[in-house]
């Protein structure tokens, strides 16, 4: 807008007469008045399209196309960067409880942790050093009467590390934290003829697996007991992402569990693909042992009847940015590859302290 001002400032002065200067005034005052109408305007009315990223002979590549581009590439980087994040706040957390239990006995943090902590640490015995002596590959450099002194301080140092885990894992359980940090969070839609536990959960775990997937089999019995912990607080929902190229036998186990789920038999079939063979004969063994209709499951299997679905939900992983099974979003905040159960129950734990504080607050 200034240079608008400059050049008709400019035109201005090359214009004489007197003729002209009732014009040139009326000018001016239009230039100030739509000047001045423009800058009271709110930041969203005066730009209203996606700042752009680049220009390519004269047309712009916006920063929301760039973002939609780059979404399979970012996704697991942002998943790698909330769990670090997470990681170290919990750190900081420890510490935090740790100098405010300290300060209430008036000494400093190391010397808490050896009166709460080292002083139960007994010295390892002789058995226990022999044992932690004959666990170490190519011991036979060194005689263990050599390194017995050695090793009884590395034994003893290890235990006590753990036992000061042991102790700050204590102080955190015991403290009232609510983990404000939020994760990047992606609306994914759950497919709710395939989800388990209860609709309402406050807690949705949406899985994309293959189910030729070593790691998600290995995942199987993780979920299990999370939602036997959780019963309705946290429900399962599962997405195919059949990866062909490694796994040939996916596809077709992802349509026999939606033939299954016809009758009635999704999970239980899920179940029986996860755990066993995927060839054919055993696909086959599978609907009989759940005592399904043979024939119409065959027909529905041998027709490609849900062919298509499959390809469905795959395509949607992609659009997401999955490139690896098994990915999970959890309430939303992506979670690539296999979790332990410690890890999945910290993070539900999370979203529920999240939503109760989100309530309270209300």
């Amino acid at each position: 807008m200034v240079r608008i001002l400059i050049q008709v400032t400019t035109n201005l002065a090359a214009v004489s007469g007197e003729q002209t200067r009732q014009r040139q005034y009326v000018q001016v005052v239009v230039v100030i008045l739509l000047t001045l109408s423009v800058l009271a305007l709110p930041p969203s009315a005066q730009s209203q399209e996606s700042p752009a990223a680049a220009t390519v002979d004269g047309q712009a590549i916006s920063a929301q196309e760039l973002s939609n581009a780059a979404t399979p590439q970012l996704l697991t980087l942002h998943s790698q960067e909330y769990q670090i994040r997470i990681k170290t706040l919990e750190k900081l957390i420890r510490q935090k409880l740790l100098e405010s239990a300290a300060e209430k006995k008036g000494i400093t943090t190391e010397a808490l942790l050896v009166e709460q902590v080292d002083r139960g640490i007994a010295e390892p015995s002789d058995a226990e050093v022999l044992s932690y002596y004959l666990a170490i590959p190519e011991r036979n450099r060194q005689s263990f009467a050599e390194v017995k002194d050695q090793l009884r301080e590395t034994l003893r140092k290890a235990q006590i590390d753990f036992a000061r885990e042991a102790y700050l894992d204590r102080l955190r359980s015991e403290a009232n934290v609510v983990i404000l940090l939020d994760g990047p969070r992606i609306k994914v839609s759950p497919d709710v003829a395939r989800l388990k536990g209860n609709p309402a959960a406050p807690v949705v775990i949406v899985e994309f697996a293959d189910f030729q997937c070593p790691y998600c089999r290995q995942q199987e019995h993780v979920l299990k007991n999370i939602l036997s912990k959780y019963a309705n607080q946290v429900a399962l929902a599962y997405r195919d992402f059949p990866v062909s190229q490694l796994h040939p036998l996916a596809e077709q186990a992802a349509q026999a569990s939606r033939c299954a789920g016809e009758q009635g038999s999704y999970w239980q079939m899920n179940e029986s693909l996860m755990a066993g063979q995927l060839d054919p004969v055993n696909l086959k063994q599978y609907a009989h042992e759940l005592k399904l209709d043979e024939k119409e499951f065959d027909g529905c299997l041998a027709g490609g009847k849900y062919r298509d679905a499959v390809e469905s939900d795959r395509q949607y992983a992609e659009r997401m940015g999955i490139t690896a099974t098994p990915t999970f979003f959890i309430n939303g905040i992506a979670f690539v590859g296999g979790q332990d159960e410690d890890s999945l129950s910290s993070i539900i734990e999370r979203e529920l302290a999240r939503q109760s504080s989100s309530q309270s607050s209300k």
